[in-house]
């Protein structure tokens, strides 16, 4: 994530993070975040690229876009091209929102973290 911070703040003026709640992690991804939203949410604010973090209650881009009115959004590049993202792009581009994707950064995986680590749910 640090990597595609850095990236979009080199194409913005105001750089919005959301964050993710623990309970809307679970609810997606039926598992636990190894560290926990308010610390996650410090994490985030400490990064001198981002200069506002919110909570993201709904991983609904379109929720937030209601909340926030951003004009232009960032994702990594794994997304580009699939449905979910497709749709996003065609709604987005009604309210003249980009999508900007990122060369995902193939080597680094909270997965593959945390199967090393062994961390379950």
């Amino acid at each position: 994530h640090l990597n595609l911070l850095t990236e979009a703040k080199k194409h913005c003026d105001y750089l919005i993070v959301a964050v993710t709640t623990d309970k809307e992690v679970y609810r997606v991804k039926n598992k636990n975040p190894i560290i926990p939203f308010e610390e996650r949410i410090k994490i985030v604010e400490a990064i001198k690229w981002v200069d506002k973090v919110v909570p993201e209650e709904n991983v609904d881009k379109l929720i937030s876009w209601k909340k926030y009115k951003f004009d232009v959004i960032f994702k990594g590049d794994d997304w580009k091209g699939t449905e979910k993202w497709n749709n996003y792009e065609q709604q987005f581009k009604k309210f003249g929102v980009d999508v900007i994707y990122f060369p995902y950064t193939k080597h680094i995986s909270s997965t593959k973290l945390r199967n090393k680590l062994n961390v379950g749910t």
